[in-house]
């Protein structure tokens, strides 16, 4: 489905090629500036309440807390770096795109995905990774409905340049025009 929203750019007049930015270190920056974020807001919630947290964000709060000083400067240079690649990346571009996510929706009753495509997922949110991935840039992004797979609905990810959320928006909505989003009313909401 995303391969197809090529054409789409095309039509639109962009120039489309293939380009992936250097996510290296991404990973371990998100995860342990995510335990951080954590312990920090949600700490003393653990300790008042921790009957109240599920076992997800129980598990986040103590990851933050097991953090060394030293990981956390790491995880704050590898951040850097990221941002750093990223802006350069985008003096190129105008618009990196890509899946909002890697998996289609789930069933409600499904806690998070643990396995994509037989690889087992090691955390809870490693499902969300093409989305983390440009959260730890600092990059602005926006998703849009682009379609269907086996009757799920796929988003579309559309990133910017730094601090130029006008533009990316401006690209967007030139985007979303394209698209027929009457395909995404249910059947039952429909007039």
């Amino acid at each position: 489905v995303i391969a197809a929203q090529r054409q789409r750019f095309v039509d639109l007049g962009a120039v489309v090629v293939d380009a992936t930015p250097d996510f290296s270190g991404v990973d371990e920056a998100f995860q342990t500036l995510r335990a951080l974020g954590f312990e920090t807001g949600l700490g003393e919630l653990l300790d008042s309440h921790p009957d109240q947290l599920k076992d997800t964000v129980r598990w986040n709060i103590n990851a933050g807390r097991a953090l060394t000083g030293p990981q956390i400067a790491r995880a704050n240079r590898l951040q850097s770096a990221a941002f750093s690649r990223m802006t350069a990346f985008m003096r190129d571009y105008d618009m990196v795109v890509g899946p909002v996510t890697q998996v289609l929706p789930f069933d409600v009753t499904q806690p998070y995905v643990t396995r994509i495509n037989d690889v087992e997922q090691s955390t809870y949110i490693d499902w969300m990774r093409s989305c983390y991935y440009i959260t730890t840039t600092l990059h602005p992004a926006i998703s849009l409905p682009c379609g269907f797979a086996n009757g799920l609905p796929v988003g579309l990810q559309l990133v910017g340049r730094y601090r130029d959320d006008v533009q990316l928006l401006r690209m967007s909505a030139a985007v979303e025009s394209t698209i027929d989003m009457n395909q995404f009313v249910p059947t039952l909401a429909r007039r």
